[in-house]
């Protein structure tokens, strides 16, 4: 699963990632974020009516079009193996596909010891930015734009630290997910074929990160000795 991740790019940053060669509005940057947590806002890339890549803001927690209030039930990560047939996913599977920026997510494990959980960070080599695979929705009658990331079985070079993982794709692969003439089982077959988490390393991290609240930018500060 994903239930945080980091993001400390630049709006700059972002644009390249995705090729976007617009300016961005003056005086605005992307503040570094280093613990951010469900429900709070996140930038994504889809595409917008034009077929042009466009960057968008919104809740990670997907509220479905038609949904009358704010779901209660977790809707920040997405199952692929539902994805396509759930009724709160399986439109934005189908049409509003997005890639959510990142640098890093966490996981945790089990301390045999005294039963608290131990945070792992998870990154590409060299702490290179990333995208997941995710979903993404506008509700017009709450006026809410949320997305949502969708999460797989993980690959053997993951699996002791969780069992299932957010799908992160490479930069070629960007263009494929968002094409929506692919569709079902194409579709699903391309985020597993595409997805690059076996290039995966990972450092246990502070306990500090288990608070959502806690924002410090020492959160991927590896202890002495974690592995």
């Amino acid at each position: 699963m994903c239930g945080r991740f980091t993001n400390e790019m630049t709006w700059a940053e972002i644009h390249a990632l995705y090729s976007i060669h617009d300016a961005p509005p003056a005086n605005t940057n992307s503040q570094p974020r280093f613990n951010i947590a469900p429900t709070q806002e996140v930038d994504f890339a889809h595409l917008d009516k034009a077929g042009n890549l466009e960057l968008d803001r919104g809740r990670w927690w997907l509220v479905p079009f038609f949904a009358k209030e704010l779901p209660k039930a977790a809707m920040f990560n997405a199952r692929i193996e539902t994805v396509d047939t759930s009724g709160a996913f399986r439109e934005g599977f189908k049409s509003r596909r997005c890639l959510i920026p990142a640098d890093g997510y966490f996981e945790w494990t089990k301390n045999e010891e005294d039963g608290g959980k131990d945070p792992w960070l998870m990154q590409l080599p060299g702490a290179a930015p990333f995208s997941f695979a995710g979903i993404w929705a506008h509700n017009d009658n709450l006026g809410v734009t949320s997305c949502t990331i969708i999460t797989a079985p993980a690959v053997p070079e993951i699996a002791d630290i969780h069992s299932r993982m957010p799908i992160i794709l490479p930069p070629e692969a960007y263009s494929t997910w968002l094409d929506t003439k692919i569709q079902g089982k194409d579709a699903k077959a391309l985020l597993l074929d595409a997805q690059i988490d076996s290039q995966l390393e990972f450092h246990r991290v502070g306990r500090e990160v288990n608070s959502s609240r806690y924002e410090g930018t020492d959160t991927k500060k590896p202890l002495i000795n974690s592995l």
